[in-house]
Formats: C-alpha cells, sequence, structure tokens
C-alpha cells in the first residue's frame, strides 16, 4: 500500500507552480511564492530554508484557497491584500486599481521635471485618480531633497480608494505629507500647481470588452474604463489642467498605447509635447508644458 504524498513546502509549490503554467498566469512561481508565503505567514526566502517543512493542515487549506481562487482568475494582489509598487508595500483591495509596473515610469517623469525646478523652490503636485496612492506615496517618498516640501495633493472621486491611499501614506510614514481630496478630477480641488500627473481610466469601450476576465470581473470598472473612445476622461482632464498649471508646469498622463497619438494630438495648442515609450517600448505616457 503506497503511501500519502507529504506536502512539503518544496512539493506545495511544485505543485503550485505547474498549476498555474496550465492555467496562462503570466508568473506562475512568483505568484505561488506570494501566495503561499501569505497563507504560512512568512517571508518569500524562507519558503526556500524550510523546502523540507510539512506546512499543517490548517495552513495548507489556506493555501488551497488562495490557489483555489487565483486559478478563477481573482488577482494575487487582491487575495494577499497588497501589492509593491516603486520598492513601497501598498495595500490594496477591489475599491483601487492593482498599480502596474509600467506606472512607476510615470513616477520617475515626474521626480525628474521636479528636479529641474530651482533649488530651495516649494513646487506644488496633484495626484489625479490617486487610487491606492500609488503615484502620490512614491513621488512624496522620493522628494527631490534640493527643494522645499512642497505640497502634493492626492485626488479621487472614490471615498472607498482615498480610505485606502490615506492608509497608504500613514504606512510610508508620509502622514500629514499628502492632503487627500475627494473629487471628480480637479473639481474639488483648491489652487494651481506645478505638475499634475495622473493615472486615468483611458480603456475604451471595445479595449475593456477583451481585456482578460482577471481584470474585468476583479478591478473597479471605473478606474478603467473611460468610454467608447477611451479618451473622454483625459480630454476633461486637459481642460482642466490648462487652467490650473503654473506658467511653465507640467502634465503628465499615462494611456493606452492605442490611442496615444490620439491623446497627443488634443495637446496641439500647448507649447511643449512629447510621447514617451515604455520599458516595452509602446507609446504610454503623454508629457506636456504650459
Amino acid at each position: 500500500m503506497s503511501q500519502p504524498e507529504t506536502w512539503t513546502i518544496k512539493r506545495l509549490l511544485e505543485w503550485t507552480i505547474e498549476f498555474f503554467t496550465k492555467n496562462g498566469c503570466e508568473s506562475p512561481r512568483l505568484e505561488a511564492e506570494i501566495l503561499l508565503g501569505e497563507a504560512l505567514k512568512c517571508k518569500r526566502i524562507e519558503l526556500y530554508t524550510n523546502f523540507e517543512t510539512e506546512p499543517s493542515e490548517e495552513k495548507r487549506a489556506r493555501f488551497r484557497e488562495f490557489v483555489k481562487r487565483r486559478g478563477a482568475g481573482e488577482p494575487s494582489a487582491y487575495l494577499v491584500g497588497s501589492k509593491e509598487f516603486f520598492s513601497i508595500p501598498f495595500k490594496v483591495d477591489r475599491s483601487v486599481l492593482i498599480p502596474r509596473p509600467e506606472t512607476e515610469q510615470l513616477v520617475l517623469e515626474t521626480l525628474d521635471r521636479l528636479k529641474t525646478m530651482p533649488p530651495g523652490s516649494v513646487p506644488s503636485v496633484c495626484d489625479v485618480g490617486t487610487g491606492s496612492g500609488a503615484i502620490a506615496v512614491s513621488v512624496a517618498k522620493n522628494w527631490p531633497k534640493t527643494l522645499g516640501p512642497g505640497r502634493i495633493v492626492a485626488v479621487d472621486k472614490s471615498p472607498e480608494a482615498l480610505e485606502i491611499a490615506k492608509q497608504n501614506a500613514e504606512a510610508a510614514g508620509l502622514a500629514g505629507r499628502i492632503e487627500f481630496v475627494e473629487s471628480d478630477l480637479l473639481d474639488a480641488a483648491q489652487g494651481s500647481f506645478d505638475v499634475i500627473v495622473s493615472n486615468p481610466p483611458y480603456v475604451s469601450r471595445s479595449e475593456y470588452d477583451a481585456l482578460p476576465d482577471g481584470i474585468k470581473n476583479f478591478e473597479p470598472e471605473s478606474a478603467l474604463l473611460a468610454g467608447p473612445k477611451g479618451t473622454e476622461v483625459i480630454e476633461r482632464l486637459m481642460i482642466q489642467a490648462k487652467d490650473r498649471l503654473n506658467s511653465g508646469g507640467w502634465l503628465l498622463i499615462e494611456g493606452s498605447p492605442m490611442i496615444a497619438a490620439d491623446i497627443a494630438g488634443l495637446l496641439t495648442d500647448w507649447p511643449v509635447v512629447g510621447v514617451v515609450k515604455d520599458a516595452a517600448s509602446l507609446d504610454r505616457f503623454i508629457i506636456a508644458q504650459k
């Protein structure tokens, strides 16, 4: 009579990696490690230093539930309740979009504009549609040392998203550094700004319908879908931004490569406009100076 299989950490990872690979996960090993680490309440490196350990049935049951839900399409970030962005852990739930790696470049572009400002100046930055607060918190955490403290405002029309963003600012040691405002774009934000940065909804209806179920069924539609063309929200933001930017101020927007040229075309009356490619060499970021 054969002995029942021993479900060591090594065996759990092997089985899950194979399962996720068959189910089309983009990063099967990474996701298996993240979910098992969360189930066991340990760091990923500890999985490999305890390869032959057999977790308790309670912990294995928790892991099986994670795997089942991930196999059904639920993103790992929502399962574990966090996502790393710009080397900062961010709390996420289904009220906010999961921060994407490509958006880190939008943070870098924002910091690059701030670094060109005169030493000692106190610029103001507004993150429009902040969601989890990823952009605002990352900019605040890496604020150029040559500048004064300045002003950082993070706006979102979702009160649930703003609560998550506030918690992330506090966890990053930035409580009080960022002003959070419930607002549809810049409607309720006060004052003018030197930089307005945004990763707004920019997915067209046709693009949205073609998105994977793991995105459509779990991430907030309002943070993704802009309208039939995909430029609807961005068009409104551009009009507001031109009135609210200081002279020489910058507007930085993330958009879909499919509509980047259309977005840039809406800015023909701005003095400086550029389209910046992402790491995959796709037109992703539209940058304009007033």
